[in-house]
């Protein structure tokens, strides 16, 4: 994870289709590798891993700042609109293991939209695909990003007011993955200022979890 005076960290989208998980992946490194744009079939049909650049000024330990890089892995969404949950399930699992076999995951990212409601179904389907995926520590290396917060924010809901409106299916997920949530509009040019934000409360949740890194292999077990 951390090399001299740099330190990576290993991030997987996951989430239905036209969640923003693409866009969301775009925000996080800062480039446009990730294929997104809106159509009535899902977008992504294979896995992709994405690096950015260095980041500055976001990290620092033992007083002493940290490059940080990024490596966000996109993903199929789940369901898919021509792949079975297992083909998707399989690609998804391959891929985690091609990349992060050696480092380990850091987080994977459960992509919701803020401006539609979450239902009991599409939770249970998502956190049973999760735990097929990562296991039964899941929820030590999962967090909720909620993306099109902007279209939120215009219909008068600041991140408060959202989560005192949220659905109990919503909240009661995030408690369980003690409440790593974030806010991410889906606008195409997202600030440095924002996007270091966002990478901030990523390294917050890693550092909660002692820094530890998920491992995986490619199994079915």
């Amino acid at each position: 994870m951390a090399d001299g005076n740099e330190m990576t960290i290993n991030l997987v989208v996951l989430g239905r289709t036209q969640t923003g998980k693409s866009a969301a992946g775009n925000s996080l490194l800062g480039s446009s590798d990730f294929e997104s744009h809106r159509c009535p079939s899902s977008v992504t049909t294979c896995c992709s891993l994405g690096r950015s650049c260095r980041f500055s000024g976001i990290i620092r330990r033992n007083g002493s700042e940290l490059a940080l890089r990024v490596q966000v892995l996109d993903t199929p969404s789940y369901p898919h609109s021509d792949l079975s949950e297992e083909q998707v399930r399989d690609r998804v699992r391959s891929a985690l293991a091609h990349h992060f076999r050696k480092e380990g995951l850091h987080l994977a990212l459960l992509v919701l939209r803020a401006d539609l409601p979450l239902c009991p179904d599409e939770r249970d389907h998502a956190v049973q695909f999760i735990q097929e995926l990562l296991g039964p520590r899941w929820k030590d290396f999962t967090a909720v990003l909620l993306t099109h917060a902007d279209i939120a924010e215009e219909a008068g809901f600041s991140e408060e007011t959202y989560m005192d409106s949220a659905s109990s299916t919503l909240l009661s997920l995030l408690s369980s993955l003690q409440h790593k949530y974030i806010f991410l509009d889906n606008q195409k040019n997202i600030t440095k200022e924002r996007r270091g934000s966002v990478l901030r409360k990523l390294l917050n949740f890693i550092r909660q979890n002692n820094y530890q890194v998920l491992l995986l292999k490619h199994s079915k077990e």
